[in-house]
């Protein structure tokens, strides 16, 4: 069994941080204040349950919650998920499936949900291993949780389906066995809780929200970069400008651009207005981190949630007047919030891509790049510099252009009308997601193009700062002379970049 010094409590707050490195090993914790309250809402379901009518222990599920379940609390776990067995397509990426399973592990343990404390215990186990469930992408609409994605990762826990080990694939029950881990014994409640919330949705937005930031702040840096490779005059970032604008992130944002600017010297030789994916930089990049901030309440708003239903509460807590244990069945589990933050990340990923595209192609145009080669080629012609790279961006920003429609207004009625609307946020999260990669790699295309026009002419960078990012470029890319293929050297430009200041 693999372990790792980073440790991850489930009492206290969970954090985005926390879900990227559960991708690799980690300790996750079971304190005795957690562990005391698995086991008093453990108590209070038995003690609700026995006294009426508690949907998925006594009940079957969704449009059939009229009709009693069965009897024996094993088999009504094979009831829960058995019919959920409906998923398709290529698996999700591990990062996102085990994100999840910690999303859901902290959910529960905050005694809400009437699981055993094994439940709890088992999950925690989990994270000190590889193991991963083998998850298909399609089938959830992020309205009573992720039903169908989180069946398939309990039922891997149980040592149903398939799942990863090491990154190889293979039955779930031989991947147990490999990692040390035993397999889930589940009743009723304790295999709904597990799959009634929306911890797919939350991970994959948590993650893909991490990616557009860590993007964002390369966009800012390499704008500054490209201002000075070209002698531009900073007078669009003046700080009176901004602050008359009336948008607090374009504040922000003209703030770092300025610190990383200072020191420069502009050549004198650029036109008195640069094009607007130069001038109006700060105002783009200042509206996406207004927008950013809201996606970030969400995010923590979902980490910080309990989504589970129903719910069960001790005496005197929430708004019960008689001061009794109570089971609250309600919609906690409806991922609208989460839906609506990530098609904004789409809108904001979409745009952000668009500038890096739009500064590549003025970079690589000898009309307005100051002279310098086309498609910054060492001998045009004979070579071909960024020619292919740049052909490779516009495919990306029109495959975040097709992927940047609302999933949230797309709702469908379903479930004999039980669910008769619903949020889809597992859509929108997982498209961000992959948005939010081919971002990252539009960066790392700019970084390459800003890389090699020093090498084909352009100027030293005249501030400091943007010479340690030129520094930083060069140290993993060599010039692009004579021509090569240049996909490992953009796939590590976005590594340097997006690696960047990251907490």
């Amino acid at each position: 069994m693999l372990t790792t010094a980073e440790s991850v409590p489930l009492t206290g707050p969970l954090d985005a941080a926390a879900l990227r490195r559960a991708a690799a090993p980690l300790t996750v914790t079971v304190d005795a204040a957690a562990r005391a309250r698995v086991e008093h809402g453990r108590r209070r379901f038995r003690a609700l349950r026995d006294g009426g009518p508690v949907y998925g222990a006594t009940t079957g599920f969704g449009a059939l919650v009229g009709f009693p379940g069965r009897a024996d609390e094993a088999d009504q776990c094979d009831n829960t998920l058995a019919h959920l067995g409906a998923g398709q397509g290529p698996d999700l990426p591990y990062d996102i499936t085990r994100a999840a399973l910690l999303v859901r592990a902290w959910s529960l343990a905050q005694g809400y949900s009437g699981v055993s404390a094994e439940v709890v215990d088992r999950l925690a186990a989990m994270f000190a291993t590889t193991f991963a469930p083998a998850v298909p992408r399609y089938g959830s609409v992020g309205a009573s949780g992720d039903l169908i994605p989180l069946a398939y990762a309990t039922q891997a826990l149980r040592g149903r389906g398939h799942a990863y080990l090491d990154g190889r694939r293979m039955p779930a029950a031989d991947a147990l066995t490999a990692a040390g881990l035993t397999p889930l014994a589940l009743d009723g409640r304790d295999a709904l809780a597990l799959v009634n919330g929306t911890s797919v949705t939350t991970a994959a937005l948590a993650l893909a929200r991490d990616t557009v930031r860590a993007a964002h702040r390369a966009l800012t840096d390499l704008t500054c970069l490209l201002a000075d490779l070209l002698g531009c005059d900073p007078g669009f970032l003046d700080a009176g400008l901004l602050r008359a604008y009336g948008h607090p992130g374009a504040a922000v944002v003209g703030t770092r651009m300025r610190h990383l600017l200072t020191g420069v010297v502009p050549s004198g030789t650029r036109p008195l207005q640069e094009p607007y994916s130069l001038r109006c930089a700060p105002q783009l990049l200042g509206a996406a981190e207004d927008a950013l901030g809201y996606i970030d309440g969400v995010v923590a708003g979902d980490l910080g949630g309990i989504s589970d239903n129903p719910l069960f509460f001790p005496d005197g807590d929430g708004d019960g007047a008689d001061g009794q244990a109570r089971v609250v069945h309600g919609g906690n589990f409806f991922g609208q919030p989460a839906a609506f933050a990530a098609d904004l990340l789409a809108s904001v990923t979409a745009q952000l891509g668009n500038l890096a595209e739009r500064q590549l192609d003025l970079l690589v145009d000898p009309a307005r790049n100051g002279g310098l080669p086309p498609m910054l080629a060492t001998v045009p012609g004979a070579q071909h510099g960024l020619q292919g790279v740049q052909l490779a961006t516009t495919a990306f920003v029109a495959e975040i252009r097709r992927n940047a429609a609302p999933a949230a207004m797309q709702s469908l009625p379903t479930n004999l009308h039980n669910q008769d609307v619903v949020p889809f946020g597992t859509q929108a999260a997982l498209r961000s997601y992959d948005m939010a990669e081919l971002l990252g790699l539009l960066c790392g295309s700019l970084g390459l193009g800003l890389r090699q026009a020093v090498h084909v002419g352009a100027r030293r960078p005249t501030a400091p700062r943007c010479g340690k990012l030129l520094d930083a470029l060069a140290q993993t890319l060599p010039p692009v002379d004579p021509d090569r293929s240049l996909d490992a050297d953009v796939r590590a430009a976005t590594a340097v970049l997006l690696t960047r200041d990251r907490a």
